[in-house]
């Protein structure tokens, strides 16, 4: 199929091609950036300097011609003069377009009106665009269209480039402040042999050299902890997880958190850490503690509010969720106050509860404590209540931001947490926990106090750029394909790697139900399908670690 390029831009190709210009060069030397030349005028007025940019406005006054050029830190002026470059050159820069890159030297002046901009005395073509950007006036509007195409969007929308660009500064802060700790930054398998951390249903993968399946992580909290029993004291990895789930808000099934742990600490000690490392990159990206989302003042300041999750449900919605002992009690409960969840076990009810009672109110960061313990396999019991967990969840703007835990360091206790995951696996619920063996092995050589926390960095994006969407702050959020993105990765994939692929299929399928390949466990879950955009189903709240997290509602 034929590119579908702009005729009259692919003749101005050809054309420079025909006179031996190169439209694609190999670089370019740039002194400034557009906002570096703002900023520094008054040193830089009447001095020799080159920038490079795309084009985004020309008016042509004959014999003066002005563009829009913009680069990574914004737009400026520039201009050529028939005066300065002669006829010839006016007329080659009047027939660049839209879109196209180019690289000026010049002299930095002002305008008659006042305007800072670059006097051409000579520029080059360093990549001819081919298709026509969307109408100037407007940018591109179409949602869909900006998620789908980012490099559109972040071409057309300077707002969509800063949110890209305080992501990044955000991660850079954390990083900072962790290495200033003393935590070391890991890196633990994506493609792991048996999934665990939180209560998500997994990517299923074939690993053909090992003829195996593998699973994508959902998280990695089970890998550092073994890091953490084999000395590794204090350990942090930015995570890229992913979770055959729902899409919608403020849930992407890619996404990214970062998960520490720290030997020798509790979750209370992760609360102080919370708070300082939180403030730290608030401070380093707005200059201030105190941030607008969502036309509501948050407070980054030190200390952070507390609330009891079963005090406030209590409070708020009347029931005392401790009485129930069975599942039967809490759909009981679940009915009185019109709520039917998918899973109808107490701890879904819990989370339902909570949900509608008390998570709108969480609007400053708050640590929600006072977890029951059979909701946390894998926190400690907490001291002077073992009814509850040593786990706290952050809310920041009515949304969950983290999951921290007391981590459970007893193997035996540990074993007896995950066993009755195990048995709730069985039972039908394809988000709990399969029994990780090696993961208890590991335990069973010993692993010191340790407080562990989950952040995930979308959600914290969100609020950091108060952008209304996951799919602002990810810049290839997951989309339903378009028929036209099918049909042609049915053209990309060679036909040979499609008949080999049939190949194995049909192998699999030979092999018989009594040559059914290990998966691990009995009772792994079967290959799960992803939920369309659309589905507007209740995900439930996760056993690990942050981004199993409810809608982050308006405030």
């Amino acid at each position: 199929m034929a590119a579908d390029y702009d005729s009259e831009k692919k003749r101005k190709l050809d054309e420079l091609v025909a006179k031996n210009v190169n439209p694609y060069p190999y670089t370019f030397l740039r002194t400034h950036k557009a906002q570096q030349v703002k900023d520094n005028y008054d040193s830089l007025e009447g001095k020799e300097i080159s920038i490079a940019g795309r084009i985004m406005q020309m008016r042509s006054f004959g014999k003066l011609v002005f563009a829009t050029i913009d680069d990574i830190s914004g737009r400026i002026q520039v201009y050529a003069s028939e005066a300065d470059v002669g006829a010839d050159e006016i007329k080659k820069f009047e027939s660049a377009d839209l879109g196209d890159i180019i690289g000026v030297a010049g002299k930095v002046t002002k305008t008659k009106k006042g305007e800072i901009s670059v006097g051409i005395h000579k520029w080059e073509m360093l990549a001819k665009s081919l298709r026509t950007l969307p109408e100037k006036f407007h940018g591109l509007e179409n949602t869909e269209t900006r998620y789908r195409k980012r490099y559109l969007d972040l071409i057309m929308n300077p707002e969509s480039r800063k949110i890209a660009i305080t992501r990044s500064r955000m991660v850079s802060a954390m990083r900072e402040y962790f290495d200033k700790q003393d935590f070391f930054e890991v890196e633990t398998p994506i493609l792991q042999p048996l999934y665990g951390g939180a209560a998500a249903r997994p990517f299923i993968t074939h690993h053909n050299a090992l003829d195996t399946d593998l699973y994508l992580r959902i998280a990695n909290e089970l890998y550092l902890k073994r890091l953490i029993v084999g000395g590794l004291e204090r350990v942090y990895e930015f995570s890229k997880d992913f979770r055959n789930e729902d899409i919608d808000s403020t849930h992407n099934p890619e996404f990214t958190q970062v998960e520490f742990y720290s030997a020798y600490w509790d979750y209370n000690d992760c609360m102080r850490f919370t708070e300082g490392i939180l403030g730290h990159i608030v401070q380093k990206i707005h200059g201030t503690k105190k941030i607008q989302f969502r036309q509501k003042e948050i407070s980054f300041e030190a200390p952070f509010r507390v609330v009891s999750l079963v005090g406030a449900i209590k409070e708020k919605a009347g029931e005392d969720v401790l009485s129930w002992t069975t599942d039967a009690q809490a759909v009981a409960a679940a009915k009185k106050h019109g709520i039917v969840c998918q899973i109808p076990n107490r701890a879904h009810v819990i989370d339902a509860l909570f949900d509608k009672y008390v998570q709108p109110e969480l609007v400053q960061p708050t640590f929600l404590i006072d977890f029951p313990g059979f909701m946390c396999p894998l926190a400690k019991k907490k001291r002077g209540d073992e009814r509850l967990a040593e786990r706290f969840e952050l809310f920041i703007g009515g949304g969950e931001c983290g999951n921290s835990y007391s981590e459970i360091n007893d193997p035996v206790f540990q074993r007896q947490k995950l066993e009755e995951q195990a048995r709730e696996l069985a039972g039908g619920d394809a988000e709990a926990m399969p029994l990780d063996e090696d993961f208890l092995e590991a335990m069973e050589y010993g692993m010191p106090p340790t407080g562990g926390m989950g952040i995930g960095i979308d959600r914290m994006a969100i609020i950091l750029t108060d952008s209304p969407s996951i799919k602002e702050v990810i810049l290839f959020p997951s989309m339903r394909p378009l028929e036209s993105d099918s049909k042609s990765a049915e053209k990309a994939v060679p036909k040979a790697v499609a008949q080999q692929r049939k190949k194995e299929e049909e192998k699999d399928k030979g092999k018989g139900d009594g040559k059914e390949k290990d998966k691990q466990n009995a009772n792994a879950p079967e290959k799960s399908t992803a939920k369309s955009e659309d589905a507007n189903l209740k995900k439930p709240k996760a056993v690990g670690f942050a981004e199993d997290l409810d809608e982050m509602p308006s405030i």
